[in-house]
């Protein structure tokens, strides 16, 4: 597998007494690369399916997510080792995490190295752990592992949080954030870590909508480290978290359904799903808004890391919301090179906000030093956080 990290350019803001910030973040991934043009062929290939039906639908979906390239850890020499992962109905929870296990602890600990390399800091300076996957299940949980593979300290402090779905990385960023202001010269690591051998299943005209999940999500993990009161010479802070809010909205549990059964994770989500996040995310958004008095409907003013969860929510609330086109490109691109990777994809996000940041400070467009880091899950859930962005 495979770790990258970023660095960023000094800051030239500064932050708040007290208030979190990002220092740093990585990113990491397993050594498979998938191509979307070949993603049909060798999946059909793979499990030994030849319906040209399901064939033709998955053909038209790959096209309308617009992802291009995602990394997995599926392999032909796992198949190999499982063949039994490609066969319809047989239980294989204990085989896919025997698998998921280990590859989302590696994918764990690279992308914390990486994260931890670009905050300059030694890694005994980490006090707190946050750790985030819907990826596995094991006692004791994937927190422990991570800090061990890491060679952290066996007092630090540690927080898991499993099976949040898509708005894990923002969850656990609420989470950090909080620890972080309370607890006055502490330095938490946040990581996430998904694989989808978790769900990974044959074709089968039963479950049509599991096509959209092989259309569009990825493997790969991302860290971050929180802290508040930067130590100016060793640390450049990226984001400052200013409000974090949660909101579910009533009556939605079944919009996005997900079981734990023998056969691995299953998925359902409601043709609904980008209906219901259009109708509720201007309100949301307003009450985060609200706190540092921003003008109604200047939403052109502000920079919008949004979780990806796919191209339709990212079009409705562009729409809803009237924002201009390159407002959403670091989601888009995120999407595009990685996929909906669930909880790690928000880090991939924020890495493209701060590209996006510097070509607008370039280009003298403003600075767009107020925006929103935004994502949605299982529940339908909400999170959101009000940030600043230190860099422009």
């Amino acid at each position: 597998m495979g770790s990258e990290g970023i660095t960023q350019e000094c800051s030239q803001k500064v932050a708040n007494p007290g208030r979190a910030t990002i220092l740093a973040l990585g990113k990491a991934f397993p050594h498979q690369l998938v191509m979307q043009d070949y993603l049909v062929d060798g999946y059909f290939r793979d499990t030994n399916c030849d319906d040209p039906v399901l064939k033709q639908k998955l053909t038209r979906l790959c096209k309308t997510t617009t992802v291009k390239t995602r990394y997995v850890v599926m392999s032909e020499e796992i198949l190999k080792k499982y063949p039994e992962l490609a066969i319809e109905g047989l239980p294989t929870l204990k085989q896919r995490l025997d698998i998921c296990n280990d590859a989302v602890t590696q994918m764990a600990v690279e992308a914390s190295q990486a994260c931890i390399k670009n905050w300059g800091r030694p890694i005994s300076d980490i006090t707190h752990l946050v750790y985030v996957s819907s990826s596995e299940a094991r006692l004791p949980g994937g927190d422990l592992y991570l800090a061990r593979g890491l060679g952290l300290n066996p007092e630090i402090q540690r927080v898991m949080l499993y099976f949040v779905g898509c708005s894990g990385g923002v969850a656990g960023l609420r989470v950090a954030k909080d620890i972080a202001e309370n607890n006055p010269g502490s330095r938490v690591l946040l990581a996430t870590s998904e694989t989808t051998i978790i769900g990974f299943k044959p074709p089968s005209a039963k479950r049509p909508y599991d096509l959209v999940g092989v259309a569009l999500f990825g493997d790969g993990a991302g860290a971050m480290i929180i802290g508040s009161d930067p130590v100016l010479g060793n640390e450049k802070p990226l984001f400052e978290l200013h409000t974090a809010i949660q909101e579910f909205l009533p009556e939605t549990e079944k919009a996005i359904d997900g079981r734990l059964t023998e056969e691995g994770i299953s998925f359902k989500l409601a043709r609904e799903l980008p209906q219901i996040i259009e109708d509720n995310i201007e309100g949301f958004c307003e009450k985060l808004i609200k706190v540092v008095g921003f003008p109604d409907k200047e939403y052109n003013k502000m920079f919008w890391a949004v979780h990806p969860g796919g191209p339709a929510i990212l079009n409705r609330m562009e729409k809803r919301l009237e924002l201009s086109p390159e407002k959403l490109n670091a989601s888009r691109r995120a999407l595009m090179d990685y996929g909906n990777a669930s909880s790690n994809t928000i880090v991939y996000v924020l890495e493209y906000m701060l590209e996006e940041s510097l070509k607008i400070k370039r280009e003298n467009q403003g600075d767009n030093e107020w925006g929103l880091i935004l994502a949605f899950g299982p529940g339908i859930t909400f999170e959101g956080i009000l940030a600043r962005n230190l860099t422009v």
